[in-house]
């Protein structure tokens, strides 16, 4: 007998729409030419499509089909994004401003930087709902400053930046600004004017579309944003990033973009009711359980929360059908999908004030297109089965209800 298996970790990534691989398979045999080639029709139809598929996603973000440039995914248009600005504006200043709950892709090359090329970078704090105080911002500035770069959306807490009122500060000093989109884009509206964006990160494969291939979008005017290549060989993409562009992937991922743009407002209700029903239904039936994040500016299908006087990987293999064969196996995580594997508590978390042993706690709902009310209820008398299960085997949750302080109790018994 196979065991059902429901997938809510939709943050890491998502399942490929039908209607994105229908518009693919041409692209993969009977439509194979390189974009690159203009001497034949089979060029020139690949071509086409790769400039059909930039119209459609500018519309989608408000800008210019030729500021989309073409790459891998987010993790490499944030280093061309960040990297680029740094090198082609050394000149002018070198000091960058992020925050300290960017995605590793934003974090990992702002450290690169930082021991190669000599920039100097402020990474925000944010508060406990995981947003950055727009004072503290402001303070931050230089007359060297030649970089904001703060994400929209958090992939682990959901939590929404005020991506527009940063915007505009930037623009008051005449700063560049980045935003990491990856986890809103195709969730939720995205204008890049209305925002203040000068460049913008996203991928296909957090919105139902294929993987590897993503896009950064460039200003081009108001003020033009000049970027040094990261990537040399054949002058590709505007001499931004040479490579074969990925012809299926670019095609998928444009209508990938346009199912999510026509159907946002429809899918973020249905997904944000289902949200509401999985938290609903696991916070009536447990107590010292807590929301990670903001609790209304957030992404509709993320639902971060902590389990007190648990071990949140215990939980993760209950759920995924490690521990026992009962019921459904749950894909969930506790993290990122980029740092789930290290035993360390999430740098978001602690981020937000909180403590290590509830860090442990957490786990990461992310529900999407495919998710079903049937799911979620599942869901929910899993986690609730598994949560009782595991405090019962720990002595923890026992002495807290009996009043027992365990941070004095644990001080005492190390002495």
């Amino acid at each position: 007998m196979t065991t059902r298996r429901i997938y809510m970790d939709n943050h890491a990534t998502t399942p490929m729409d039908p209607r994105v691989l229908e518009a693919m398979l041409p692209w993969f045999t009977d439509r194979f030419g390189n974009a690159a080639s203009r001497n034949h029709p089979f060029g020139w139809e690949a071509e086409a499509a790769v400039d059909d598929a930039r119209e459609r996603i500018a519309a989608m973000l408000g800008g210019r089909a030729r500021e989309i440039i073409f790459l891998s995914g987010a993790t490499e248009s944030d280093n061309l994004a960040i990297k680029g600005v740094v090198d082609f504006y050394k000149e002018k200043g070198s000091h960058i401003i992020t925050c300290v709950t960017e995605h590793k892709a934003i974090l990992d090359t702002c450290k690169a930087l930082e021991r190669g090329r000599k920039a100097q970078v402020t990474y925000l704090g944010v508060d406990h709902t995981g947003q950055i105080d727009l004072e503290e911002l402001k303070q931050a500035i230089r007359p060297d400053t030649i970089l904001i770069s703060i994400m929209l959306a958090n992939n682990e807490i959901g939590t929404i930046q005020p991506i527009a009122e940063i915007g505009r500060i930037a623009k008051e000093k005449g700063i560049f600004f980045h935003c990491d989109a990856t986890q809103g884009f195709g969730k939720i509206p995205i204008d890049v004017e209305a925002m203040g964006l000068d460049l913008l990160s996203a991928t296909a494969h957090k919105i139902y579309g294929p993987k590897g291939v993503g896009l950064l979008w460039v200003r081009s005017k108001g003020p033009r944003v000049r970027l040094s290549t990261q990537t040399d060989g054949g002058g590709h993409e505007r001499g931004m990033r040479s490579g074969t562009l990925n012809v299926p992937g670019i095609v998928g991922m444009a209508r990938a973009a346009e199912i999510g743009s026509c159907e946002m407002a429809a899918e973020a209700s249905r997904i944000g009711g289902l949200r509401d029903r999985l938290e609903r239904g696991i916070l009536s039936q447990l107590d010292e359980v807590y929301l990670n994040g903001h609790p209304t500016e957030r992404l509709p299908g993320n639902s971060n929360l902590s389990f007190a006087y648990i071990e949140g990987e215990s939980l993760l293999m209950g759920l995924n059908g490690s521990a026992h064969a009962d019921g459904p196996s749950i894909a969930v995580s506790s993290g990122s999908a980029c740092t789930s594997a290290t035993l360390e508590p999430s740098y978001i978390l602690k981020a937000l004030g909180v403590g290590d042993e509830l860090a442990h706690t957490s786990i990461r709902f992310g529900l999407g297109r495919f998710n079903t009310e049937e799911e979620v209820d599942l869901v929910i008398e899993r986690v609730v089965i598994e949560v009782r299960r595991l405090r019962e085997l720990s002595p923890l949750y026992d002495m807290a209800k009996e009043g027992i302080d365990l941070k004095t109790f644990f001080a005492g018994a190390r002495h």
